[in-house]
């Protein structure tokens, strides 16, 4: 039996032949080396450009572009200006001395008002 043989070979040479294909399998895969990954080809965005270019596709797709920041930025502005009326909206000054139910009644106004 040689030094190097693997735990699944038994020394009365009785191995299954499944465990010896299975052994030899482990051990080639054990040997070979990882592929490297894989990666675009070199220009295959220039033609892709170009190809649309001549297709006719690369305006609709800037036109696209700018339509959604557009969009996006006019949401942004909305919304921005409304948080900004809603958190100043309380600026009345209530008397707390005055009237006990001052704090309750200026919750009921702010929420049934519009």
């Amino acid at each position: 039996m040689k030094d190097n043989a693997s735990p699944v070979r038994q020394s009365d040479g009785l191995v299954p032949r499944r465990a010896r294909t299975l052994d030899r399998l482990f051990r080639s895969a054990a040997r070979a080396k990882e592929a490297p990954p894989a990666e675009m080809p070199f220009g295959f965005d220039t033609r892709v450009i170009a190809l649309s270019r001549k297709n006719g596709n690369g305006g609709a797709f800037g036109a696209l572009l700018r339509r959604v920041a557009l969009i996006a930025a006019a949401v942004i502005v909305f919304a921005s200006a409304g948080a900004y009326f809603e958190f100043n909206q309380d600026t009345d000054a209530i008397s707390g001395g005055d009237n006990e139910y001052a704090i309750a009644d200026s919750v009921i106004q702010d929420e049934v008002a519009p």
